[in-house]
């Protein structure tokens, strides 16, 4: 019915004239039926979630509650099924919500526009209730409202119910961008476009923000912008809190205010609001195809959109130019000084504001979809990340893990097992100096037991340092006796210095041997001091007598404390201090081992 559908632009056209003498707003929007059948699902989903439970409402519950609101708001009489249960608190819910937004359904403009109409130039009734029922319900064509919807029937293919629910999908984004020009305090529209396209917002970030604004009373998009405008602008003590929970989605935020800002800035700039209109539609459309093929049916979707909204915005300015000289839409001609507050928006994009107002009254006008599933389904397109562009999801707050395994017994018992096998170990190709690592312990019996004097010492285990006995030299004109470390070179020769040794070397156990394997040689060669030096220095080199096996060998270099050296000259005993070499860490073992 073609009527029916001017009698629905003359009722719309009341309210935008009119409507600063009821509502503290002129940028008030409207949502159509479809967008009153979203907000009815979440009223009905706080509310089951209120009441103890999920936050999930059945579709058949969806539309036996429509049904309730629609002859309740109209004042006709109820359905002859029983009352649906906590209506009351459904319809609070609804209201509420349309409150906040700054938005009204066509159910208010109808009821309001017995109090808004001028007696002497306005219609008395253009719509009946009656028709207004009908019409809401999808019982009635109207042909000269627009219709994008295709009508799902059996002979359509999977291809095409798809393609009309993704260009459905995508015109209600670019509607959605728009009306955040006009209305910043839309919540419906911010999550619509909070993450269209990607930017790494999903379900946690929404909810951060939707919490935000709750603690601040205030809209999603407000939230969002003084947010991003805290951490831009604000100084040390004005900056958001490092716990603050956007501050792990700053990026993201940033990126959706920015473009928002570049829109409102085409939006102050072009005063042709033909040229602006087109522009801003190719600036939504840019972001919603970029990264994609021309295959796509994203793309093909937004092209379609941007070249009928392109052509609608063109129309709707010349017919407001037609009619310029009344009074308008009720938005007042007067344009505000050079100077004001936000005066290139206000200056620049006024009437560019009332061809985007148009656009989206008539958007409201349309039929209500078909196929209701298509609309309020959780199975919807996915324009962006990796799910869909549902309200009742985008609302629904992630679920907290409870600490359970999500995997079945069978797998997480195999894991463990898996983890308590033995690992088999790497062999390892061990260098030369292997005798100096300390990565893995020998047994014990070969630490503390060596069959011979030619096996190689693999000991670990630090040996307590023994103090070395100091040694005497004994020089004469005639002949010296000369006693290194603890045993004398000349056995046939008895001293009180060498017994002496003996009894210390047994009361402390282990002693170093002596390594005087050229010695003999030596006291042959020289009586002098510098020889018995020389002659101890080759000592080093040497390996014990077999009479001397034992233990000595093996133990660690030792600090030799410098010896006294006793010279018997007649008439006089001198004593005089000599001072040994000290070996470098390591040394003894490494010499003991090249000797193998």
């Amino acid at each position: 019915m073609e009527a029916l559908g001017d009698s629905m632009k003359v009722v719309v056209k009341v309210f935008r004239r009119e409507c600063h003498r009821v509502l503290d707003s002129e940028r008030t929007t409207i949502h159509g039926a479809d967008g009153m059948h979203m907000v009815l699902q979440l009223a009905m989903a706080e509310v089951k979630k209120q009441r103890g439970g999920e936050f999930k409402v059945a579709l058949s519950d969806v539309l036996m509650a429509w049904k309730h609101l629609l002859l309740d708001k109209l004042h006709l009489p109820p359905p002859d099924s029983a009352r649906l249960e906590n209506y009351d608190l459904i319809r609070e819910a609804y209201d509420s919500f349309l409150k906040h937004s700054n938005t009204v359904d066509l159910l208010d403009i109808f009821s309001m526009y017995k109090q808004l109409r001028l007696a002497d130039s306005d219609p008395d009734e253009p719509v009946s209730p009656i028709q207004m029922f009908e019409f809401l319900s999808g019982n009635m064509e109207v042909s000269g409202l627009p219709d994008s919807s295709v009508p799902s029937t059996p002979s359509s293919s999977q291809s095409r119910r798809c393609s009309s629910q993704v260009k459905m999908a995508v015109r209600r984004v670019f509607c959605s961008y728009l009306s955040l020009l006009v209305n910043a305090k839309n919540d419906m529209a911010s999550a619509l476009t909070l993450d269209v396209p990607d930017r790494a917002l999903g379900r946690q970030a929404f909810t951060d923000v939707k919490h935000a604004a709750q603690n601040d009373n205030t809209s999603l998009f407000l939230a969002v912008t003084s947010f991003v405008r805290a951490i831009q602008l604000g100084g040390k003590g004005y900056a958001p809190a490092e716990s603050d929970p956007l501050r792990k989605h700053v990026k993201g935020l940033s990126d959706f205010v920015q473009f928002i800002d570049n829109l409102e800035e085409i939006l102050g700039e072009v005063p042709d609001p033909s040229v602006c209109g087109a522009k801003l539609v190719t600036a939504i459309r840019s972001v919603l195809v970029k990264g994609r093929s021309s295959e796509d049916a994203v793309y093909a979707a937004a092209e379609e959109t941007t070249t009928e909204l392109k052509e609608r915005v063109r129309q709707l300015h010349l017919i407001q130019r037609q009619s310029a000289d009344g009074s308008g839409t009720g938005i007042s001609p007067a344009r505000p000084k050079a100077y004001a507050v936000n005066h290139a928006t206000a200056y620049g994009g006024r009437d560019t504001v009332k061809v985007l107002m148009a656009l989206l009254d008539e958007d409201a006008l349309k039929p209500p979809c078909r196929n209701k599933a298509d609309l309020l389904s959780e199975d919807q397109p996915v324009l962006s990340g990796a799910e869909g562009t549902c309200i009742l999801t985008l609302f629904r707050s992630p679920e907290v893990s409870t600490g359970c395994s999500p995997e079945p017994l069978r797998n997480r018992v195999q894991s463990r097992l898996d983890l308590l096998k033995p690992k088999a170990e790497d062999k390892v190709i061990r260098s030369q100096f292997a005798c100096t690592y300390k990565d893995e312990e020998l047994p014990l019996n070969r630490v503390l037991e060596f069959p011979s004097t030619s096996q190689v010492p693999s000991c670990v285990h630090a040996a307590p340092k023994p103090k070395t006995p100091p040694a005497v030299d004994e020089e004469t004109t005639t002949g010296c006796h000369i006693c290194f470390c603890s045993v004398s070179i000349f056995p046939d020769v008895p001293t009180s210095t060498s017994e002496n040794k003996k009894q210390s070397s047994e009361q402390r156990g282990v002693a170093l041997g002596p390594r005087s394997g050229n010695a003999q040689h030596g006291l042959a060669g020289s009586r002098k001091k510098t020889g018995a030096r020389m002659q101890n220095k080759g000592n080093k080199r040497k390996q014990v007598d077999s009479d001397q096996q034992g233990g000595s060998e093996n133990e660690p270099p030792q600090k030799k404390q410098p010896t006294s050296v006793s010279v018997k000259v007649p008439g006089k005993n001198v004593g005089k201090t000599s001072s040994k070499k000290k070996l470098i860490a390591g040394q003894g073992k490494l010499t003991s081992f090249f000797r193998v």
